[in-house]
Order: structure tokens, then C-alpha cells, then sequence
């Protein structure tokens, strides 16, 4: 593909993709934006939960078996920590606690988020660009029958277990796209934005919901893609379709085009929804059935080229033409 490449993108199911873009496309050709809606402070600590994910796939460093955090991690600090009577509800691993003492150390100092992301990533080894959504503090809130949850305690202190009734991010309204990430929408050789298999709900809208990023997108001449992370109406990773069910929409590939509200020009579907492209055709979405279970590092390579030659060929809507919900 000619041109520059911005991929949206959330923790897991993200990455994997995100992994596969780095090896299809070069350093220059490619900025990767990450969900920051995940973010909180923990022991005093800033976690980046989301950017630590791609930032360990994307080095070769994560725990395949996980989906997150280091291979080889240990826990003693969680031991200990649990012996004294601390939180440990949110593990951080013996390894993974520099990243964040590091990254909490510079922001203190007066870096931005971006700055100091950059300056990690450049230290594991990772050329390619991965840049926070914001460098202003958007926070996923979850909403449920019982009161509103910040997402890490839903996520991981309850574990998806509370029925959601709703979703809202706080600060989005003050937030402004990260100067990385608007420096792309911007670029003028811009060839195709590929929103990566995370969550739509809980990934992707914190991103959407920073003011200017949906509009910008809309008016964009260069195809939106996006890959579905529903296979079979289930999530291959995270609760996108307990989430789904629980706000009223049966999960499937055609439910993740209906959400992005016109914003797309395709949809990436797995072999198991072949049946959803006619479905997705009514709704203006070009479909593409793939093999979009990444298993292993063949997967990755295979679904991002895939997905990479797919935006290729979608035709180029005028600019602002999209319709946007």
C-alpha cells in the first residue's frame, strides 16, 4: 500500500493485529493510536493498560498464553504486597512495575503522554509509531444497575460480571487528539485507516469520543476498515458480546457495522459469518470473509495483509460523503 497507514487500536485482540501491521508496513508508513480510555492510576502508579499490551506484543515480549503483560513474569511484589494487606485486586508483575514507575516518573516530571510512550517504545525496540489517543485523561466509566464502575474494577476487580446498562467517557469532552494522531488525520497522502479486532464499545469509541477524531475520520477520502472482533456471535477475547447483549443488540459482525454508524467503508468477517455479507452490503459496507482467528504469528501476518490489500481495492468515497450517526 502507497501511502500512510493509521490503525486504531485496543489491548489483545488489537495487538495481535497491530503485530501484523508492523511486519506488512514500514516504520514510516504507519501510526498505530491506542485506547487510553483503559488508563488509571494504581499504587500511585500510572498504568497504561492498553499501550503496555501493543507495546509487549509489538517488542515480542507479551505472554502468548496471557494475552497481556511479560513472558516469564513473576509475582513477588504481589506477594508481598498482599501480605501487608494492599490492593491486589490488579496484578502488576515483578517486570512490568518499571514501565509503569518510569512512565509515572516522566509524567510527573512534565511529559506527555505521547513523549513519554514514545520514548519507551523507542527503548523495547519498537519502531514503528504508537501514540496514545489523547494526552488529556478520558475515562471509561461503566454504567450498571447497582452505580457507575470505573473500567479497571469492572474489568478486573468484578470481572465482567455486572450487568452494564451503559458506557460514558469522563474528560472526553476536554480531551484533544494526541499531536501524533492529528499530525496523521492530517496527512495528505493518507491511504487507509484500519480500525483493529477490539472491542467497538470499550476500545474504539473511547477513541472516537475525543472531539474532532469522528468528524475528521468522516471527512476522509482514504477507505475506514475495520475487522470484526465478533466470530460466531462471540468475542474472541474480552466481554464485546456479553456487553452487546446486555444494551440490546444480538452480537454478530452486522451489529459491529450498524455500530460505527456509517463511519466505515468495510468490514472484515470472519469464514464463520460468510452468511452476514449479504446483510452487511444493505447497510453500504463492503464485506471481506477472512480467517480472522489469529492463533498464531502466520495469522497475524496473514489477516494484515489481507486486510491491508482489502482497503486497497475499496473505492474512495468523496470526502465527507460517510454517514455519520
Amino acid at each position: 500500500m502507497k501511502g500512510h497507514t493509521i490503525a486504531l487500536c485496543g489491548g489483545v485482540g488489537g495487538a495481535k493485529l497491530a503485530f501484523g501491521l508492523t511486519r506488512a508496513l514500514a516504520p514510516d508508513d504507519l501510526t498505530i493510536v491506542v485506547n487510553t480510555g483503559d488508563d488509571f492510576i494504581h499504587l500511585g502508579l500510572h498504568v497504561s493498560p492498553d499501550i503496555d499490551t501493543v507495546a509487549y506484543s509489538l517488542s515480542d515480549l507479551a505472554d502468548r498464553e496471557r494475552g497481556w503483560g511479560l513472558a516469564g513474569e513473576t509475582w513477588a511484589f504481589m506477594d508481598s504486597l498482599k501480605r501487608l494487606g494492599g490492593e491486589s485486586w490488579f496484578n502488576l508483575g515483578d517486570r512490568d512495575l518499571a514501565m509503569h514507575v518510569e512512565r509515572t516518573r516522566r509524567l510527573a516530571a512534565g511529559e506527555s503522554l505521547s513523549q513519554v510512550t514514545a520514548t519507551l517504545t523507542t527503548a523495547l525496540g519498537i519502531a514503528h509509531r504508537v501514540v496514545p489517543m489523547s494526552d488529556e485523561s478520558v475515562r471509561t466509566i461503566i454504567q450498571t444497575a447497582d452505580g457507575e464502575l470505573p473500567f479497571q474494577r469492572y474489568f478486573v476487580g468484578e470481572q465482567c460480571r455486572p450487568v452494564v446498562t451503559g458506557v460514558r467517557f469522563a474528560g472526553a469532552e476536554r480531551a484533544r487528539p494526541s499531536p501524533a494522531f492529528a499530525a496523521a488525520l492530517a496527512r495528505s497522502d493518507l491511504a487507509a485507516v484500519i480500525v483493529c479486532p477490539s472491542n467497538p464499545y470499550l476500545s474504539i469509541d473511547p477513541i472516537l469520543a475525543v472531539p474532532g477524531v469522528r468528524a475528521g475520520l468522516a471527512g476522509l477520502s482514504a477507505p475506514i476498515v475495520a475487522v470484526s472482533p465478533i466470530v460466531g456471535g462471540r468475542a474472541i477475547k474480552g466481554p464485546a458480546a456479553k456487553l452487546m447483549r446486555e444494551l440490546g443488540v444480538e452480537p454478530g459482525s452486522a451489529a459491529v457495522g450498524r455500530h460505527y454508524g456509517g463511519l466505515l467503508d468495510g468490514l472484515v468477517i470472519d469464514e464463520t459469518d460468510r452468511a452476514d455479507a449479504a446483510e452487511l452490503r444493505a447497510l453500504a459496507l463492503e464485506p471481506l470473509v477472512a480467517r480472522s482467528v489469529m492463533k498464531n504469528d502466520e495469522d497475524r501476518f496473514r489477516l494484515a495483509r489481507e486486510t491491508i490489500a482489502f482497503a486497497t481495492e475499496l473505492a474512495r468515497p468523496a470526502a465527507g460523503s460517510r454517514r455519520v450517526s
